[in-house]
């Protein structure tokens, strides 16, 4: 468990990090833009991102806020552009 470092008056207090919480993204007309999860509010863990007429464009995942990772690209019928590796 990851646990974030508070300091106050001279003294660092632990206290574990929030939990992930899901997230959806809409475009004005109600299609999906962007799924995922963000934690302490950063983008975190597996998101995908997609295009107005609902085909997945992008995916991949984030660690607190910093891509990781794979993370691939798709034409509008699904086939893979491109895959780029972000590391650890």
């Amino acid at each position: 468990m990851h646990q974030q470092r508070l300091a106050g008056a001279g003294a660092e207090v632990a206290r574990p990090a929030a939990n992930p919480v899901r997230e959806i993204i809409k475009y004005g007309n109600g299609t999906v833009k962007a799924r995922g999860q963000r934690l302490n509010g950063e983008l975190h863990g597996a998101w995908k991102f997609f295009r107005i007429d609902g085909s997945l464009m992008r995916s991949g995942s984030f660690d607190r806020g910093r891509q990781i990772g794979a993370w691939k690209t798709y034409t509008r019928d699904g086939a893979l552009v491109k895959s780029t590796d972000f590391g650890k």
